[in-house]
């Protein structure tokens, strides 16, 4: 039988965490290994794709398409080192409080599973749902946790769960998250650069 749940959602890149996972990711990698420069011109032809598709897949796997599962590897856990402290310093305490307010406290990210999982550990969120990413090839998608379908991954784990989910709150600082905003009783919007709640 299932049964209903109060529930609120985080966003992490831009909500909880001031700079982008995926970008700076990206980045370190650059600044670690010669081999992300040899694909910068496959880069500049993702950065293009984003401009007309802003959702699509192609374009998000076609930039990260230097990455391979020993670069993940021998990169990610000190990059999740340095960019917890990229965490907004109320973010852990808000989830707490939600938490001992006795609602459920779930994290539903676009950022992906190697990383998101790990940068929130502490934060003893009761699910965490982003990105499924191939483990052998950490460029490709097995699903993509954005837009619509953060609401089908909630779905999906309320549903294994059983549990009917009431979404009471929900925190983003981005548009691209209306599917899952418009479904909250309240809508808490951040902005990504100061970490404050934006006046409406």
């Amino acid at each position: 039988m299932l049964k209903k749940e109060d529930v609120v959602v985080f966003d992490f890149d831009g909500t909880l965490s001031g700079l982008d996972t995926n970008i700076e990711f990206a980045k370190y990698c650059f600044r670690h290994s010669v081999r992300p420069w040899l694909f910068l011109p496959l880069v500049a032809v993702g950065a293009i794709g984003r401009y007309f598709n802003p959702g699509g897949i192609w374009w998000r796997q076609t930039i990260r398409r230097f990455q391979t599962a020993d670069m993940v590897k021998k990169f990610a856990p000190s990059f999740i080192k340095q960019h917890m402290r990229e965490r907004f310093g109320w973010s852990r305490d808000q989830v707490a409080k939600e938490r001992a307010d006795g609602r459920t406290v779930i994290l539903i990210s676009a950022s992906a599973d190697y990383l998101i999982p790990h940068l929130v550990r502490d934060m003893k969120f009761d699910a965490v749902l982003c990105s499924r990413m191939d483990e052998q090839k950490p460029w490709k998608y097995e699903f993509l946790c954005w837009g619509k379908n953060k609401v089908i991954a909630m779905d999906d784990w309320a549903k294994k769960n059983k549990i009917i989910p009431n979404v009471v709150r929900a925190y983003s600082d981005s548009k691209s998250d209306m599917p899952i905003m418009e479904i909250a009783d309240d809508q808490v919007w951040v902005d990504r650069k100061t970490g404050l709640r934006k006046s409406a």
